[in-house]
């Protein structure tokens, strides 16, 4: 039996776009040809694809990094760079995608072939054709194609299952699973046999829908404690539940109070505990006709309807069974967890300023792109650098904080006076 893995975090980055150009047309008899540098590339997209083909998250425990492929630069001639291609990410239908940092929901791929866009590419820089003027006909400068951070994110698979199973070890949720479906899961008399969600399709009266047995829960589930943290998971999108409880006590427990540990459980772990339930009271062939009397005593007045099966039988479940289809039909569909827009990972403003002894400290992402695109050694692109910077309200901030002519003014390891 495969591994079955529900949990993963990954690096994942889009693709940087490409550079700009620098570049004049050179041609025989044309001795003064215009700039004809082409853009740069745009980056790759990283992308999800929901697919039915992929039943866990085992294949991401061998690959962690998923890139998409950078722009390339432009050339000249107006030729403009190739993109990059797209990292495109298979995962299984189910699967959602949190920021590792903040937790926050980014995409959920509910349905299959349902294709989202996680990480945008970067954009390629301009050439130096794009700043030709009628008073700059010759510019010696172009821009650099944006870049890209990585990030981490965490994988999560939630079964997408309109019926869950639930209740304690060893109480026969696996083995009601192999009558009312065509599933076959490893069924055994002893605790945690199931240690992966098990999913089958039930039919009936013209109805189906599909059912998981979930491993068993224990009391702390929601802490952590025994598997049932795991996988209460896989029980978040489900619309109904089925309590199953050994009516019988086989095992010495009581049926009553494993029903209350399991709702307490439920409680604890988000909102569970609001959803439609319906109670399976199973190994009814063993007795149990007091516990069951008991039971129905204990939830008279609650909605929740309790039907004696027995697995091993088959006893009883036709009957369960056109309820829960009955219930369905009157419950709304599953709906995808709602999607968080992806904080960006450039800085809130476009530049900062710190003076640290008598030095002016410019620092920002948008001012570490403009110095990437100046060559320095050309006074046109040095025009365009400073008046970039007034256009920015740089030179405002600066006279603000203090700045007078010919002060010092660094970006990263570059120093210039201040010029008003």
């Amino acid at each position: 039996m495969a591994l079955f893995v529900d949990v993963v975090e990954v690096e994942v980055k889009a693709g940087n776009g490409g550079n700009g150009c620098v570049s004049f047309h050179r041609e025989k008899f044309v001795q003064a040809g215009g700039p004809d540098g082409g853009d740069g590339g745009r980056g790759g997209d990283v992308v999800f694809v929901a697919t039915q083909r992929m039943h866990t998250l085992m294949d991401f425990r061998f690959k962690r990094k998923f890139f998409a492929e950078n722009g390339a630069d432009g050339q000249n001639g107006r030729c403009r760079g190739k993109s990059g291609e797209d990292m495109v990410i298979e995962a299984p239908c189910g699967t959602i995608v949190r920021d590792s940092q903040s937790g926050k929901v980014l995409l959920d791929l509910f349905a299959d072939g349902e294709r989202k866009v996680l990480l945008r590419g970067g954009n390629g820089g301009f050439g130096n054709a794009r700043f030709a003027t009628p008073t700059r006909q010759a510019p010696n400068f172009a821009k650099p194609g944006e870049k890209t951070q990585p990030r981490k994110v965490r994988l999560e698979l939630k079964s997408i299952a309109d019926v869950g199973l639930v209740g304690f070890p060893n109480v026969g949720k696996s083995t009601i699973l192999s009558v009312v479906t065509a599933a076959r899961p490893k069924i055994a008399n002893y605790h945690f046999t199931t240690l992966q969600p098990n999913l089958g399709i039930v039919r009936q009266d013209g109805d189906s829908f599909v059912l998981a047995d979930i491993p068993g829960l224990v009391e702390g589930a929601a802490e952590g404690v025994g598997l049932g943290h795991a996988f209460l998971r896989h029980v978040e999108r489900t619309r109904l539940l089925i309590h199953v409880v050994d009516i019988a006590g086989s095992e010495g427990r009581d049926p009553l109070e494993d029903f209350d540990a399991i709702e307490k459980e439920l409680c604890r772990y988000g909102d569970l505990i609001t959803r439609p339930v319906m109670v399976a009271a199973n190994k009814i062939d063993l007795g149990g006709q007091d516990n069951l009397e008991r039971l129905r005593q204990k939830l008279k007045g609650r909605d929740v309807p309790v039907f004696p099966v027995s697995a091993a039988t088959g006893q009883g479940f036709e009957a369960l069974m056109r309820a829960v289809a009955r219930k369905l039909r009157q419950l709304p569909p599953m709906e995808p967890f709602q999607e968080e827009i992806l904080p960006e990972t450039g800085e809130a403003e476009p530049f900062a300023i710190q003076v640290e002894g008598g030095v002016y400290l410019l620092s920002g992402a948008a001012i570490d792109r403009l110095v990437d695109s100046v060559n320095f050694a050309d006074e046109q692109s040095l025009n365009y650098f400073h008046r970039t910077l007034r256009r920015w309200g740089v030179i405002d901030a600066l006279r603000q904080k203090g700045a007078r002519e010919g002060d010092t003014v660094a970006i990263g390891d570059m120093e210039f006076d201040f010029v008003e």
